[in-house]
């Protein structure tokens, strides 16, 4: 049954029906962390990038709460450092969801669907995410939070991504301004695209907990940045991922805080029944 979108924001705001594990990708050979359903086959992927000298473990609570509604969320916790490789990184994120694909996850109980993969990021990760859609056939959706340009240009290979895409701001964040990162990732974008304006948000507001960058970086945890984006991306994971149409008020509709930039965006409707079938992995 559809939901209003207050209704929507209020149940994917809170934890979904499955209990978690956690599970660390160093154990395969890539440090960072991975959050799964206890149990299910056949289920969609994603793979999230920290932002600029941000640790995984910022980002937690999102991957446990993304697990919880069905959704397994792995973060590569590499090039952390001031002179990370914006290429190298969005490699990991591919990597990633070669893990989540490719090695048995839990107890033997998880499967993930080879044809249900996303990318996803914040800041620099999220700008990683669009290198890495750019690039690999297989990956259906991305999300990025505060996404900043890269280099090689986040903006230059939005033109490649066909798949449809999510664009989170705040209207204050300093240090990546919507205007110069996320709105001409948007107007680049190949395929369906929304963006969205989170006016109160801060360039750290999506990040959970403390940290020394507090210090140098603009911005701080904030609970209502980070309660709107997690019930936007599950929203959005589980109708691009799984043909999910429950939440569709959600994604279509203004919530407070969060408004649609209608000027920018276009629909970000997709086919009702995706296809399982993998695609191939492009170089």
């Amino acid at each position: 049954m559809a939901r209003t979108a207050k209704k929507a924001l209020e149940e994917l705001a809170h934890r979904g029906p499955n209990e978690v594990l956690h599970g660390d990708l160093a154990l395969v050979g890539l440090p960072g962390i991975v959050c799964t359903p206890r149990t299910g086959r056949g289920l969609p992927a994603v793979a999230f990038g920290h932002g600029w000298l941000q640790s995984p473990r910022r980002y937690a609570a999102l991957l446990r709460h993304l697990a919880s509604w069905g959704i397994v969320a792995a973060a590569p916790g590499t090039h952390r450092g001031p002179l990370a490789s914006h290429r190298l990184f969005a490699t990991d994120l591919r990597t990633s969801l070669d893990i989540c694909t490719g090695v048995r996850l839990g107890t033997g109980e998880i499967s993930v669907d080879p044809g249900r993969l996303a990318v996803a990021g914040h800041a620099m990760g999220g700008g990683s995410a669009v290198l890495a859609a750019a690039d690999d056939a297989r990956i259906r959706s991305v999300a990025t939070f505060a996404v900043t340009e890269t280099i090689p240009s986040a903006i230059e290979a939005a033109a490649r991504v066909q798949v449809p895409g999510l664009h989170l701001t705040g209207g204050k964040d300093l240090l990546a301004p919507a205007v110069a990162n996320a709105e001409p990732i948007v107007r680049a974008w190949g395929g369906p695209v929304q963006l969205r304006g989170m006016k109160k948000a801060s360039h750290l507001g999506f990040t959970e907990g403390r940290h020394w960058t507090e210090l140098v970086l603009h911005g701080k945890s904030e609970y209502g940045t980070q309660r709107r984006a997690r019930a936007l991306l599950t929203a959005f994971l589980l109708r691009t991922l799984t043909g999910d149409r429950r939440w569709d008020a959600l994604l279509e509709e203004d919530i407070s805080g969060a408004e649609i930039d209608r000027e920018h965006s276009r629909a970000i409707a997709v086919e009702d029944k995706p296809a399982k079938k993998s695609r191939k992995r492009t170089a």
